[in-house]
């Protein structure tokens, strides 16, 4: 677990280096991306701690528990620029199968518990790395998340439809996107 550097919105420049801002893990960005919607200079980049193919990018201050917490995972080429209120996640799992974990029922429960604070809300890295989840193998995650990533698709592509059905179809995820990530045993 890596904490973000000082990025501040006022750093962003049109044209540089790739940074991903806390705010946009809550407001921009999904489970996965491969690009940055913002950019900062080079001088500051080679300053920030930087997330790499496949680290998950952590918001962990939110206004609320529930939206602490937010992850994406980085799939772009180079290296992105992750500011402060982030943490970088460096794994060896499949990096959408981690980024799915932490939209489950059963991350939120460990979440919880060791939130803080009352107006601004955060989780610590240290306390993260406690966190525990079943953990099948890499062919078996990257089964699971092919399963999801269909179901994330069509629950999208039902933006411009009936809106019940929207909702209807995204509880439908989410319970085959917790039932696919849980296992009966205690988890590793």
């Amino acid at each position: 677990m890596i904490k973000g550097s000082g990025i501040q919105k006022s750093n962003f420049v049109e044209e540089g280096c790739p940074c991903i801002h806390y705010g946009q893990v809550h407001t921009y960005y999904g489970t996965f991306t491969y690009k940055t919607k913002s950019f900062i200079s080079e001088a500051l980049y080679t300053k920030c701690k930087k997330a790499k193919t496949g680290d998950l990018v952590i918001a962990t201050t939110s206004e609320d528990v529930e939206a602490c917490c937010k992850a994406t995972a980085w799939l772009g080429a180079d290296d992105v620029a992750v500011s402060g209120d982030a943490h970088i996640f460096r794994h060896n799992q499949n990096p959408k199968y981690i980024a799915y974990l932490f939209q489950t029922e059963m991350f939120a429960q460990q979440k919880r518990k060791c939130a803080t604070g009352a107006k601004v809300t955060r989780v610590h890295g240290d306390d993260m790395l406690k966190f525990r989840f079943p953990l099948p193998s890499l062919p078996e995650q990257a089964r699971i998340v092919a399963i999801l990533d269909k179901f994330e698709a069509l629950t999208t592509s039902l933006s411009d439809g009936i809106p019940a059905e929207q909702i209807a179809q995204q509880r439908r995820y989410e319970y085959y996107r917790d039932k696919l990530l849980s296992f009966p045993g205690k988890p590793e």
